[in-house]
Order: structure tokens, then sequence, then C-alpha cells
């Protein structure tokens, strides 16, 4: 879905400069980039259990439950080895599977509104789902294991704001708070649209300047937008995916200041929207496993790109 809190209005058409060009334009970050190359390898890492709910409001902090049962087994959990060494030793990333396949049984709870420091909005939301039932959040959270997998196999110390272990959320501002708390070197929330047919490909979203309450972006803009630059770049490469041809004009970049995910972080953060699973080709493309591995490779060699420059 377009983002974490609320169900997305009407597409908002974009003024087109070219998406080959734009997508040539994109890989050319990747390929100019420090630790662009290779692709790291898919060696499992230890096992990197969900942050649990802390300090949630009350709708967020429900008991946990066991691991998702849609997800495929190659994605799940890594093993309780060591983390290697590698080039992101050190370095801590979350990863924020968007929604969670639990939420369609918890409407009241993420109907909850919760405070995202320029106003208030919905806890969470259902997220959207293909024409053949393939939801959002069993996507997202394929996507995330998969992406938790390689990064660990670089030595990064990876947290996920959910792995399917509880019954709905985490809450917007939970999950933002988990970035916060943990001292993130990168945030990436994982998502799919659910636009018009025919609106196809992927776009990474920033975060605006924004200063209102307990939100205030004015640190995280710049070094936002340099981690959403490399990842739009290497998904492009990695994937063979355009930029988005309704949204960014062309870019693959959208700035947004309405998002609690974005506005709360103090670090580092931008949502990805995979692809629009509301659109057939698209969605032939989301709901394919070996597809899937390469969405992950390619936001994973983004956030290298980025950590290691």
């Amino acid at each position: 879905m377009r983002h974490d809190d609320f169900p997305p209005p009407t597409s908002r058409p974009g003024t087109l400069r070219g998406p080959a060009l734009a997508a040539a334009a994109l890989a050319g970050v990747c390929l100019t980039a420090a630790g662009c190359a290779g692709d790291g390898g898919s060696a499992a890492g230890p096992a990197t259990a969900s942050r649990p709910a802390s300090s949630a409001p009350p709708s967020s902090s429900s008991p946990r439950r066991s691991a998702d049962p849609d997800a495929s087994p190659s994605a799940g959990p890594t093993s309780g080895k060591p983390l290697p060494r590698g080039p992101l030793t050190g370095r801590t990333v979350v990863i924020d599977p968007g929604h969670n396949p639990g939420n369609r049984d918890h409407t009241r709870e993420i109907n909850a509104s919760v405070d995202i420091g320029t106003g208030r909005k919905e806890c969470d939301t259902t997220g959207t789902a293909t024409d053949s039932g393939y939801a959002e959040a069993r996507f997202t959270l394929d996507v995330s294991r998969r992406l938790r997998a390689l990064l660990e196999a670089r030595g990064a110390r990876v947290v996920l704001t959910q792995d399917g272990d509880r019954p709905f959320g985490p809450c917007v501002d939970e999950r933002a708070r988990i970035g916060n708390e943990e001292r993130a070197d990168a945030v990436v929330s994982v998502h799919a649209d659910g636009s018009a047919t025919g609106n196809r490909g992927f776009h990474v979203i920033l975060p605006a300047a924004v200063n209102g309450g307990d939100a205030d972006t004015a640190k995280i803009v710049a070094p936002s937008r340099e981690l959403g630059e490399r990842i739009a770049g290497n998904y492009v490469r990695v994937t063979g995916s355009a930029p988005s041809n309704y949204i960014g004009g062309g870019t693959g970049l959208d700035t947004r200041d309405d998002l609690g995910g974005l506005n709360l972080s103090t670090v580092p953060k931008v949502f990805i929207e995979c692809g629009n699973m509301r659109d057939p080709k698209d969605a032939a493309l989301l709901t394919d496993e070996g597809w899937r591995r390469k969405a992950a490779l390619g936001i994973a060699e983004g956030i290298g790109s980025y950590l290691e420059k």
C-alpha cells in the first residue's frame, strides 16, 4: 500500500519524463556508488526476532503469536549461528514489513487513533492484495525475511518491526519508535501499492521536512534521500523494474509529509512500494518467488551501498 497510515487516495498522476531514461539514471546511482558491486550471497545469519512491543499504546501491544504459517519456508527466520563478519558489521538495520496478516481480524484495534506528531491517524491498515487474493501483508513479510538474510550475511544486525509473531500491528507510531530506539543506521519499510490497473512500477517514498509536535525530520531528510536514491538505483539494476509511471514523474522517488512512520523517525528511513498489486502485470511479478528474491536483493544492495559509502 502507498503508505502506513490510511487507505490510498486516488492515484496522483505524475508527469512522465522518460521512464526508461529515468531507470537508466537510477541504475547509474548504483554503478557510481561505493560498495555497490556484488550480490553479497544468500547465506543465512542468526535468528533475529522482531522487536517486542514496549511502550506502545494499548492497541499496539498485544501478545505475540506463532510465526506466519503462510510464509515461504525459504524466507523464514535465519539460523542461530553468530553473525559473520562483513562489510556491514557494526551496523543496525531495521526492516519494517508493512501491515500484518492478522490486521484484517483486528479492525477495532487497527482503527484506533494514534499521534503522528502533526496530527492523528489510524494505528494501521490491512493493506491491499492482488486480484487473486495474495495479500500485501504476506508479500511484505516474505520480502523482509529474504532481505534480513541477505543483510545478516553481510554482517548487519537486523531487527524486524514484526515477523508475523503478533496478532496485529504494530501501530505506525511504534514502527517509527522501534527504529529510533534501536538507533538504526537505516530503516526501510516494505510495501506494495494498490493503485489502478495500468499503473506500474516501483517508487521509494522519502520523508519531507516536517516539524510539529513530536515530529521533526530536519536531520534525516538528506540522508534518507541518499538512502532512497541508492535503493532505487539498485532496485532497477537487479529487478529490471522501471520506476513508477504514475507517481514521481518517472524518477521512482516521491516525497511525503503525511506518513507517521516517516514523520516520527529520527533515523534515516524510507518506504519502498515494490510494485502495484492491482495491475495484472505487476501482480504476476509480486506473486513470483524468484522475482521476490530479486526484489529483496535489490533493496539489500541499495542499503549496502548507502551504509558502505
